[in-house]
């Protein structure tokens, strides 16, 4: 499957590296790294503290609903990290996504204090000031799939039909998760399958308002396109042709807390 990834951010001064992935592939779409933020270096406390946050990452086995929200240190040293999950992986392929990520963005950024990585399943970003509960819409990156629908005008129809009914389900989520996929038929023999999801940490608007732009993005990046993604730190939308979730995992009654280690 041909992809484009394209920034429309492109007025940051920021090291932005991709790699075009087949649906097959296990690499990451997309790293930020924020020289806009401040720097960092090796052996010192800052640096110390996020190897050891995102060290602990999978050790936090009572997380079984796909999204962490952890910190660790005190003032200009503390480290914000947030990993999210998409909403149909298993605990263990989440932990894994996430290690993944650390791995890949530790190195792709070695010095930047603010960081954020992409994968298919999961997202992970770091900072030194406070990103629990805040929205953020940028950096942003698209991604679609060079083919066009058989019948664009139908098939946008039934995207923005599905997408928004998505949005409304997804933003009436709890704290540990909100996520919604669904498919619809397009035309007789071509189906849509879409996704969309919060961090759980958005209020119900905020996730409503996050989602509507990404959605607002696909005329002027995925128009007409059988595939098509929207990427922020506190949403993401995609839709697809082809099946590429499963059904959502279930997860245990349980509050959702900020860890501090």
């Amino acid at each position: 499957m041909a992809l484009v990834v394209s920034s429309r951010k492109d007025s940051f001064v920021c090291c932005l590296l991709f790699i075009i992935v087949s649906e097959a592939s296990a690499q990451y779409n997309t790293v930020f790294c924020d020289n806009n933020k401040g720097n960092h270096t090796v052996n010192s406390t800052y640096n110390n503290n996020l190897n050891t946050l995102l060290s602990t990452l999978s050790s936090h086995t009572e997380i079984n609903y796909g999204f962490y929200n952890l910190s660790y240190g005190e003032n200009e040293d503390k480290v914000n990290a947030i990993g999210l999950c998409r909403g149909d992986l298993k605990p263990d392929e989440c932990r894994s996504c996430l290690n993944d990520a650390r791995g890949n963005l530790t190195q792709r950024c070695p010095n930047q204090k603010e960081a954020i990585i992409y994968y298919d399943e999961c997202l992970l970003r770091y900072s030194d000031r406070s990103i629990f509960g805040v929205m953020e819409t940028s950096p942003d990156y698209v991604l679609f799939n060079i083919q066009n629908a058989t019948n664009v005008g139908q098939f946008n129809q039934v995207l923005r039909n599905l997408m928004r009914m998505l949005t409304g389900i997804a933003a009436s989520g709890d704290s540990r998760r909100k996520y919604a996929a669904a498919s619809a038929t397009a035309t007789n023999i071509q189906a849509i399958y879409g996704l969309v999801q919060c961090t759980p940490d958005l209020s119900q608007p905020e996730c409503k308002h996050c989602l509507i732009g990404a959605i607002s993005e696909i005329p002027r990046c995925c128009n007409g396109k059988i595939g098509g993604r929207v990427l922020r730190p506190s949403c993401n939308i995609r839709y697809e042709n082809y099946p590429f979730y499963d059904e959502p995992t279930a997860y245990a009654p349980a509050p959702s807390p900020s860890l501090s280690l």
